[in-house]
């Protein structure tokens, strides 16, 4: 059973930053990708970015530019910085991990980001 905990949420003015740490209960070189998604009151769960085992990265279109997404190994921790925030990025981030060989689809319970204008 993988457990996955996200931290760092909270209310931030708009322009400001936070930054978002999901740390998993085993070896993340054990997924295949994590990522973060985001999810808005009333709308669908979207991509915010992903990381895979090699360490190659996705972004959503919205957040390109402003979002990075790394990660330390020695902590199986995942992390989401997120710059020059904006009210639309108001939203529940959640983590996620997959491993598709064995069909693991693992999600964290989420955390609130709140930009304010």
């Amino acid at each position: 059973q993988v457990q996955l905990v996200e931290s760092g949420g909270g209310l931030v003015q708009a322009g400001g930053s936070l930054r978002l740490s999901c740390a998993a209960s085993g070896n993340i070189f054990s997924f295949d990708v994590m990522g973060w998604y985001r999810q808005a009151p009333g709308k669908q769960r979207d991509l915010v970015a992903t990381i895979t085992r090699s360490g190659r990265t996705n972004y959503g279109d919205s957040v390109k530019g402003r979002f990075t997404i790394s990660r330390d190994t020695a902590k199986n921790t995942v992390y989401l910085q997120m710059n020059s925030l904006k009210p639309e990025d108001t939203a529940a981030y959640y983590c996620n991990a997959r491993t598709y060989a064995r069909g693991l689809d693992a999600w964290g319970q989420g955390t609130p980001v709140t930009v304010s204008s």
